[in-house]
């Protein structure tokens, strides 16, 4: 079956057109090791648009006219390509900006007549699922050896605790890489004090995560989404932005936070100028790393040293969208 996935969040819009097949081999093994879920994805189509749908929704509480009208116009585009590669399953998922709009009906009536379906505005939980399903379907866990999962996006972070078996725990809180830059780092580049305060908030939202989400626990942390991405990128100095080099890659924690601190101290005109920079994510980049560094040090803190390495994966919630919609034709 060819499906479609949509993912949209604060700050892209992503599309992911796959076709479907069992996972299990002639011999009766998965071909995913032991990852839940018989079903694997081939990628027809992957796009992403920077749309900032999320605009200053966490001061205003509502989705800028200019950011909806941004975000439709990429809806439009999308439908014509799903329909032209002819994607039998179609599934649309809106994450922290809609969540927290007052005016989230006009979001959701607009995509619907552009896209012909229903869009699904959903809870952080289930965010954090979808997140987690994504990169387990690719990266190999060990039933007995719990991993976290961190989605770093621009309105909220989501911490999943899952194996092989599925998620154990799961919590999305609002610290993503848009709304901290708001909120906090208005200088070009941050002051100290900026950062102080953005950092305050980072920690208030670990603390609300371990309220529910025993990180402790985890074996290894697996990073996913833009913000991490690319930080790896800067991490591996690449020449340009190479997901193939990205994915899967497992670097020491002081590479990265040492990635991520030359990254928050960059003005936008630097970051934009690096090779595997997104224009539409320069301005926001320094807010995600200064998550990420955050998030990687009380790692370390609450392991024990456990966890020394973090591993980034460029299959994400969007991946858990399009597999999510092979349960629905099952149901």
């Amino acid at each position: 079956m060819r499906v479609a996935g949509i993912d949209c969040g604060t700050n892209s819009i992503r599309l992911l057109i796959a076709d479907t097949q069992d996972g299990a081999r002639d011999d009766g093994a998965s071909v995913q090791g032991n990852v839940p879920g018989p079903a694997r994805l081939t990628d027809v189509h992957r796009e992403m648009r920077i749309v900032r749908l999320g605009q200053g929704v966490d001061a205003t509480g509502l989705l800028a006219p200019e950011a909806l009208e941004r975000t439709f116009a990429a809806v439009e585009d999308y439908a014509a390509t799903i329909q032209g590669l002819g994607a039998e399953r179609v599934r649309f998922v809106a994450t922290s900006a809609t969540r927290d709009a007052r005016n989230r009906d006009e979001f959701v009536k607009g995509i619907r007549s552009r896209l012909g379906v229903e869009p699904e505005v959903v809870p952080g939980r289930e965010e954090a699922a979808l997140s987690f399903a994504g990169a387990a379907s690719v990266l190999p866990l060990r039933a007995a050896a719990p991993v976290v999962v961190v989605d770093l996006g621009g309105g909220s972070t989501e911490f999943v605790l899952g194996d092989a078996d599925g998620v154990i725990a799961a919590r999305s809180v609002d610290i993503g890489c848009v709304r901290l830059t708001e909120r906090h780092l208005r200088s070009d580049p941050p002051t100290a004090s900026e950062i102080a305060e953005a950092q305050d908030d980072v920690d208030r939202g670990i603390e609300e995560a371990l309220a529910e989400v025993p990180l402790a626990a985890a074996t290894a942390v697996i990073g996913v989404a833009g913000s991490i991405t690319t930080i790896t990128a800067h991490a591996l100095a690449l020449p340009s932005y190479q997901p193939e080099r990205i994915h899967g890659s497992e670097l020491a924690l002081p590479q990265i936070e040492a990635a991520c601190g030359s990254l928050l101290g960059m003005s936008r005109e630097e970051r934009t100028d690096l090779p595997y920079m997104h224009p539409g994510r320069a301005d926001v980049i320094g807010a995600g790393a200064l998550v990420w560094r955050r998030i990687l040090e009380r790692m370390v803190d609450l392991t024990g040293g456990r966890v020394a390495t973090a591993i980034t994966s460029e299959h994400d919630i969007l991946d858990g969208i399009a597999l999510s919609t092979l349960g629905r034709a099952a149901s």
